[in-house]
């Protein structure tokens, strides 16, 4: 997913992106859905969220 994307789905969650880097955002989004906040922290194979927006850009 693009960065202008993402930052379109944060703003849908009244997060302020600024000049937060891809993966803040994207946990911050995580956090803000009451997901596990596990994007690009190498638990991938382990997070058992195989449906998860992200995880093609994660793994």
């Amino acid at each position: 997913m693009k960065l202008d994307e993402i930052k379109e789905l944060a703003k849908q969650h009244d997060i302020k992106a600024g000049k937060m880097k891809k993966a803040d955002l994207v946990r911050a989004i995580q956090e803000a859905e009451g997901n596990n906040v596990c994007f690009e922290t190498g638990q991938a194979s382990e997070c058992g969220q195989i449906e998860c927006l992200w995880r093609t850009d994660c793994i």
